[in-house]
């Protein structure tokens, strides 16, 4: 059974940063693709960058790019999420999510590729 945990959220200020961790159990990481999300209260869960099984791709969402940084260790059977230059409307629950593609070079965006789901991290920027 495959479980993924988050770790890493916390209150920071805007401008800081954060770096939040997935760590995925229960079968071989590196046949996953994997991906950020994060719900906002009152919002829905938007896409926020995700990364390729072999970590040579990543997408970013527009709100995102440039601030945060996906990367993942497939020793470590873990993705990271560098987040730089916080703002609060960052604010939200970050879930790490992950799908199985044949393709190793393929990146997913939208959330109903993701066959599985972390429990979520909360991450609030203070203005």
């Amino acid at each position: 059974q495959v479980q993924l945990v988050e770790s890493g959220g916390g209150l920071v200020q805007a401008g800081g940063s954060l770096r939040l961790s997935c760590a995925l159990s229960g079968r071989t990481f590196s046949t996953f693709a994997m991906g950020w999300f994060r719900q906002a209260p009152g919002k829905e869960r938007e896409f926020v960058g995700a990364i390729s099984r072999s970590g040579g791709i990543t997408g970013y969402a527009d709100s995102v790019k440039g601030r945060f940084t996906i990367s993942r260790d497939n020793a470590k059977n873990t993705m990271y999420l560098r987040m730089n230059s916080l703002k609060p409307e960052d604010t939200a629950v970050y879930y790490c999510a992950a799908c199985a593609p044949d393709n190793t070079k393929v990146v997913r965006r939208s959330s109903q590729n993701y066959n599985y789901w972390g429990q979520g991290t909360q991450v609030t920027v203070s203005s």
